[in-house]
């Protein structure tokens, strides 16, 4: 009898590996879903769909307490901010809604989907999923989204958290030059070109299996007229310098998050972001040292810990 079974565990075991290595092969944006899945199981959250406005939101809830919404940045998901909302849930109803035409919400192919754009689309958001007055969050090109946000609605958004955000001045860098000369580092065709990017936007790029990247690439490849189009919008200066006009308007407490060695945009930007905000009730600034442009997957727990001192203090 034991030797029995035995032999059945050894097939199972047999089974389930030659499956996972079958999906690994022939279908790795399935292990990319399950992944998703074991993150937000960690960060205890659920996906949800919303219809609002045009467009049918899907995004992470979770939590109890005061609402935050975060925001992910340019050519990313609402997954970016998984491993920060475990930080965040034991003390916050956390949102993160995969943007219009990002992700798993859905797009019009021929829509706008610039910044005055999405803001105006979060409105419906905000008002079908959460209460009157939040925290927003949001990072590279939803820190834009979210301070025009802002300003256009000051009575929703109790405090206002921009990460690494577009949308402010600052000084030129690599990234800058190679966008005026016609580049869009958002584009790649193969491994390498992933890996080129992951380079240019964590301090320690994260090693991922050969066929991970591949469905990567295979993403950015779909997507990759709506990646040219909108990147061509961002680019244009009323856009890739939205929040310069408008920071006077704001009036909620104001938090600025920066890596210290952003190659993106430039940490300067927190210099243009305090001399702007004239009439805000409370402006807070915090550089992080040992990440790139995305601190909320490079450091995390300190990202969460920022969050939540500034959400108690407002």
């Amino acid at each position: 009898m034991l030797l029995r079974r035995l032999k059945f565990l050894v097939i199972v075991a047999v089974v389930l590996g030659a499956a996972a290595g079958g999906v690994y092969l022939f279908a790795p944006q399935l292990l990319l879903k399950a992944d998703a899945a074991r993150m937000a199981m960690q960060a205890h959250v659920e996906k949800k769909t919303v219809v609002a406005g045009d467009t049918t939101w899907s995004y992470y809830e979770g939590g109890q307490g005061p609402t935050i919404v975060l925001l992910h940045g340019f050519a990313a998901n609402k997954e970016t901010w998984l491993e920060t909302a475990k930080g965040l849930t034991d003390h916050f109803r956390v949102i993160a809604p995969d943007l219009p035409g990002w992700g798993e919400s859905s797009r019009n192919d021929s829509g706008d989907y610039g910044v005055p754009a999405q803001a105006a689309r979060l409105d419906a958001f905000a008002t079908a999923v959460a209460p009157q007055h939040f925290l927003l969050v949001g990072q590279s090109m939803g820190g834009a989204i979210a301070g025009v946000y802002a300003a256009d609605h000051p009575d929703r958004v109790a405090a206002l958290a921009l990460v690494s955000s577009l949308g402010l001045t600052f000084k030129e860098n690599d990234f800058v030059r190679d966008v005026k000369a016609g580049k869009n580092p958002f584009l790649f065709d193969n491994r390498e070109g992933l890996e080129a990017l992951l380079a240019r936007i964590f301090t320690k790029p994260p090693h991922l299996p050969g066929r991970i990247e591949d469905a990567l690439v295979d993403r950015n490849k779909t997507d990759r007229a709506f990646i040219e189009r909108t990147f061509a919008e961002l680019k244009q200066p009323e856009q890739a310098y939205a929040l310069d006009p408008i920071l006077g308007k704001l009036t909620m407490p104001v938090l600025g998050i920066w890596c210290h060695d952003d190659k993106i945009i430039d940490a300067s930007a927190l210099d243009t972001l305090r001399e702007g905000l004239k009439n805000t009730s409370s402006i807070g600034a915090t550089t992080l040292n040992g990440c790139n442009h995305m601190p909320m997957l490079e450091k995390p727990d300190e990202t969460a810990r920022i969050i939540t001192g500034f959400a108690l203090a407002h």
